[in-house]
């Protein structure tokens, strides 16, 4: 078979499913470590970092190389707790295949179908390896029929390639199984690109910490892998930030087409090294060819998810929910550069400052982030912090159409911004689109336009919170030849989206949205009574709940307001036997909308860096115009009139 070189693979998992001692077992079946580590022991190879040995969980990515006779693979762990879930998306967006581990012990959770959805979102091929079969009670129809329902129908055990194993693959492609029933065959290269194009999703079974199945799996995987095709211009992807030993900043890049070379500029940066990483070795290299991971240092300005000669660049699908406050007695501005830093590794906390009350902010997926953030301020940075529970992240959208315009006009300047609003499909954040003509607005200000809309999160008019779920269309507008300057077009296009918004709310149009979990709680028998009633007031659903003997288990959503302490009662009430698992759902309408609009008592007029106002000229002079009364004074037509 030809030698398939830089197929990069990422294993993905729910926490304590194996995630780690697979790594471990395959890195040791191919021969490529000469002892079998343990993460509980805290002699993982890919769990070097100290903190991971002391917490006997992945919270960083790692690489490792795997070599065998066929296949050259960089393998890629990644946490499996949910709170370090932005590490796994990172990782996600440079893979070729993806590895699922599935814990027999608890089958498909919720945070699998979370991975599940961002692997479909990402369009990646996925194996999937049923670990801890070795635990009583497990069964492989019983697994695999768990699999089929809550993931997909199409994952089919790959253990046995009999007779029914070809008719289940060909039954995945209308036009294979007519093939199949022509010819009676199934072909090798059929079923690679089954695989590839996500038809069909290889299972297998064993238990990595007795090194059971995985040679049957490691057979199976480069059996079934395709090599990837590189483009032969340089294109690559940064997936992640951190920093070594030394403090030196790491800009981690799988390398998508050409070759990546010490001393090449990225982005207007130069790369002093280029470091070839296995586990925490490495070695200094000159060049990268396609495919290939590496560490490149020297570069001050990168951010995952960046692109290289790539247009696109990789936003995230999860987001932090909570916000909490740094209390310190140490230097805060001294905290605010480390919490930079670890920003810098993890764009999504969002670090923000306020020089006014001199406070620093940061944004959560849970308690366990909170807990390793204290003890990487304390390890890294010898800072001893801890957090104050701050507020949930609302968001806002909107549920109708409505046209925004917004003027700017004082005295030697002009512009004119007219916007569409609608709302859009849920979870879809801000889309933007230009449907204005060039014979209405010249393409240089219609470029300003776009670049306004692009630059600034936008805020909505109910408590001041960011917008999701709406799309904005440029659909008019009016400059001057003679007044139009840098910065005009800007100002126009701000005030435009605000007072779009604003003639929503008189119109009732705007809708508080707020995070839910999914959660999947088990208790003892003699406590379901209490914890339904919890759940109830909460303002939580649940499904009917699932006997398992002398155990319950109750599936649901909850508003996280409501739930983000609930597990300190269950650990209490339950004397430490019940167990709650809560993974992020997405947002919702706001169980209590009224009560938390009326709490912030936000006035969207008398913020003054986000107007809705407009500013007009007349008698030589610049004026404000209200928002309400910016559709009878505006100088473009509405191509939406009010209603």
């Amino acid at each position: 078979m030809k030698i398939m070189k830089n197929i990069t693979t990422g294993i993905v998992a729910h926490v304590d499913a194996g995630k780690t001692t697979l790594s471990e077992a395959l890195l040791y079946e191919a021969g490529n470590l000469r002892s079998l580590g343990r993460v509980d022991n805290g002699d993982a190879f890919l769990d070097t970092d100290e903190l991971e040995k002391k917490r006997g969980i992945t919270i960083f990515s790692h690489e490792a190389k795997l070599t065998i006779e066929n296949a050259e693979i960089n393998l890629l762990d990644t946490p499996g707790h949910v709170d370090f879930s932005f590490q796994t998306e990172e990782v996600l967006s440079v893979l070729d295949y993806a590895i699922l581990v599935i814990s027999a012990s608890d089958g498909v959770t919720s945070y699998t179908r979370v991975l599940w959805n961002l692997l479909k979102h990402r369009n990646l091929p996925v194996f999937i390896f049923v670990n801890k079969m070795d635990m009583p009670g497990a069964d492989k129809a019983q697994l695999l029929n768990d699999l089929q329902e809550n993931l997909d129908q199409n994952c089919l055990s790959f253990e046995n390639e009999d007779e029914d194993f070809f008719e289940n693959v060909a039954a995945s492609d209308d036009e294979l199984l007519e093939k199949y029933l022509d010819s009676g065959e199934v072909e090798e290269s059929d079923i690679q690109n089954l695989i590839a194009e996500r038809k069909i999703y290889p299972v297998y079974f064993g238990s990595a910490l007795k090194m059971d199945g995985i040679s049957e799996f490691l057979a199976g995987f480069t059996k079934w892998i395709k090599e990837k095709n590189f483009a032969t211009d340089f294109k690559a992807r940064c997936f992640k930030i951190s920093h070594d030993k030394k403090g030196e900043r790491l800009t981690w890049l799988r390398v998508l087409g050409g070759q990546v070379q010490a001393k090449d500029e990225l982005a207007g940066e130069k790369i002093n090294q280029l470091r070839d990483y296995n586990g925490e070795k490495f070695q200094t290299v000159k060049a990268m060819p396609s495919g290939a991971i590496v560490a490149a240092t020297g570069l001050n300005k990168t951010y995952p998810g960046q692109g290289f000669g790539i247009d696109d660049a990789v936003n995230a699908v999860l987001e932090p929910v909570l916000t909490y406050k740094v209390d310190t007695e140490e230097d805060i501005h001294a905290c605010l550069r480390a919490m930079k830093t670890l920003e810098d590794e993890n764009p999504q906390l969002h670090v923000t400052w306020s020089e006014h009350l001199q406070e620093i902010h940061v944004q959560v997926m849970g308690e366990i982030q909170l807990e390793i953030l204290q003890q990487l301020l304390k390890d890294r940075f010898n800072l001893e912090v801890s957090f104050t529970q701050g507020n949930i992240l609302y968001k806002e959208t909107i549920t109708a159409q409505i046209e925004g315009v917004g003027h700017f006009e004082p005295l030697r300047h002009y512009a004119e911004v007219h916007l569409l609003l609608e709302p859009s499909e849920k979870n879809s954040g801000i889309i933007f689109e230009n449907k204005c003509d060039l014979e209405v607005l010249d393409k240089n200000w219609q470029h300003q336009i776009m670049t306004a809309l692009t630059s600034k999160e936008h805020l909505g008019a109910l408590i001041g919170s960011p917008i999701t779920n709406m799309k904005i269309t440029l659909i008019g507008g009016k400059g001057s030849i003679v007044h139009s300057v840098g910065g005009d077009f800007r100002e126009a296009t701000y005030r435009a989206v605000r007072q779009g918004l604003m003639e929503l709310k008189v119109r009732n149009k705007l809708q508080l949205l707020e995070p839910w979990y999914d959660f999947r709680f088990e208790v003892g028998v003699d406590q379901v009574g209490r914890a339904l009633n919890d759940i109830q007031q909460m303002s939580g659903t649940f499904k009917t709940p699932e006997d398992k003997g002398n155990r319950v288990v109750i599936e649901g959503s909850a508003p996280v307001s409501q739930m983000q302490d609930y597990a300190i009662n269950v650990r209490n009430y339950t004397h430490g036997d019940g167990n709650l698992e809560c993974v992020v759902k997405g947002y919702l309408p706001c169980h209590n909308a009224e009560e938390v609009i009326n709490d912030r008592a936000y006035d969207p007029v008398s913020d003054f860096e986000n107007t809705p106002n407009s500013v007009f000229c007349s008698h030589g002079a610049g004026h404000t115009v209200t928002w309400d009364k910016v559709p009878e004074t505006a100088q473009y037509p509405y191509l939406y009139p009010l209603s």
